[in-house]
């Protein structure tokens, strides 16, 4: 596992399809103090509840037969979108300054979609990803997981 060096005014980003925090670190390396300084989250029901068409159909050329379409998944759309303005204002800011550096602490399926929408400037930024998902956790847990861990 690569050990993760947390330093005063680093930015930690801990987040998922739905929910988004910014913290930055006002302590040093070997005590953590994060303050949050962004909370983003959507509203994001089921598909089901946003579509209200049933699948389409499609007819064959030639024959009698027919065959359904895939619906559109709204809510994995949304999520995308979510994090696609996430990485977009993750890199607005670096490229004013304000962080030096960054963590992005995600589920794995959420850093895939980060990691399509990072710039080169966000991309050199970055000190580091965790895959877990602590978008559940209060902040001073996520302190002590970096802490103890690191990583």
């Amino acid at each position: 596992m690569k050990t993760i060096r947390l330093q005063a005014g680093d930015w930690v980003v801990v987040c998922d399809g739905r929910k988004a925090l910014i913290l930055e670190n006002i302590g040093d390396e070997m005590f953590p103090n994060l303050r949050t300084r962004e909370s983003h989250q959507q509203d994001n029901p089921k598909t089901s509840e946003q579509g209200a068409d049933r699948p389409g159909r499609v007819h064959e050329s030639m024959g009698a037969s027919r065959s359904g379409v895939e619906q559109t998944d709204w809510h994995d759309q949304a999520e995308q979108d979510f994090l696609t303005a996430l990485a977009k204002r993750m890199d607005a800011a670096v490229q004013s300054g304000e962080p030096e550096r960054l963590i992005v602490i995600a589920p794995p399926r959420a850093l895939g979609v980060l990691r399509n929408a990072y710039s080169a400037a966000l991309r050199k930024a970055l000190a580091g990803e965790i895959d877990k998902d602590y978008t559940h956790l209060p902040v001073y847990e996520i302190e002590q997981r970096l802490a103890a861990k690191k990583a």
